[in-house]
């Protein structure tokens, strides 16, 4: 969408179109104010948002996409043991201090035509209009019950991120790279669902002018934190940019970690039962420090954590 609020043409992917789109998504630009819309809601530009709170870390495009590709380690995927959602820190947590939420950011940096929320400092957004990169269709978010119409995508996933690297991370680099604007992306909830945590060689956008684009993101996270690629996912990666060689890549973004909302230090285990392990407040942390599985009927331990697939079977 240009800067009148006009729908842009895509050309080829890679084209100057697509480039100046992207510029202006990931920069923030201005919308037309909305209007038609019924809820008492605050419709605001982009100068008179920033007088309210910052605006999302600038993302920018620099360099080339297939010279980063070309340098990335490449290695098999590590196992996914030990992966959940709460070591990458607190959910869209407030991460550069100006008084809002990450989700809040991304979707006043991606939305057009915003309105905001009264009573929340200019942060929550209660409407917009999302020109989705992933399918190439104009969506109508409203907060509420049809809000996932509209998700915030990890470009990289979470969990693509820990068996490519981020498993050794201190905790205040994870929460910053959930949290970081280079790597999140307003986009159609159902794409989002269904790319779940692929790489390239398992899910790319269905809009094929934005592929580029795309993985010229990954791309540039995976290099800011210096994260691998798989050998399928650097393959996939080659093809795509095959076609758009002189595909800039993106870079910039927020600060590689953070103090703010990093998950809490694992409780230390409960003094340990005669004959028995440590207790711990999970199985993550069980395992964590070299404990498990314990069998149901045989293991006294198996009484202390929830077998969630009842295989008999915890911690392992």
């Amino acid at each position: 969408m240009n800067v009148n609020g006009q729908r842009s043409r895509y050309g080829a992917a890679g084209g100057l179109t697509v480039l100046l789109s992207l510029a202006l998504i990931t920069l923030g630009c201005s919308g037309i104010p909305a209007s038609g819309v019924s809820d008492p809601t605050t419709r605001v530009s982009g100068s008179s948002l920033a007088a309210t709170t910052t605006p999302a870390a600038a993302v920018r495009l620099t360099g080339s996409a297939r010279t980063a590709l070309n340098r990335l380690p490449v290695k098999g995927r590590a196992a996914k043991t030990g992966y959940a959602r709460e070591r990458f820190g607190q959910t869209w947590a407030d991460v550069d201090r100006n008084g809002c939420d990450t989700r809040n950011d991304i979707l006043r940096r991606d939305l057009r035509s915003v309105t905001l929320k009264p009573g929340t400092r200019g942060c929550v957004v209660a409407a917009g209009t999302l020109a989705d990169p992933y399918t190439g269709r104009t969506i109508r978010f409203v907060r509420g019950p049809e809000s996932a119409r509209v998700q915030i995508d990890h470009v990289v996933a979470l969990s693509n991120s820990w068996q490519t690297g981020s498993v050794g991370w201190e905790p205040g680099k994870r929460t910053a790279f959930a949290n970081d604007p280079l790597n999140l992306l307003a986009v159609d909830g159902p794409s989002n669902e269904r790319k779940r945590d692929g790489d390239a060689a398992t899910w790319l956008p269905p809009s094929r002018a934005f592929r580029c684009a795309y993985v010229a993101r990954q791309i540039g996270v995976k290099t800011k934190y210096h994260l691998w690629v798989t050998p399928a996912e650097q393959a996939a990666m080659s093809r795509v940019l095959a076609t758009c060689p002189r595909q800039p890549l993106f870079t910039g973004g927020g600060p590689t970690t953070t103090t703010v909302g990093v998950p809490k230090p694992t409780p230390a285990p409960t003094t340990p039962q005669p004959g028995s392990d440590p207790r711990f407040a999970t199985c993550t942390a069980a395992r964590a420090a070299g404990y498990g599985p314990y069998v149901r009927g045989v293991d006294p331990e198996y009484a202390w954590y929830r077998d969630a697939d009842g295989d008999g079977t915890v911690c392992e």
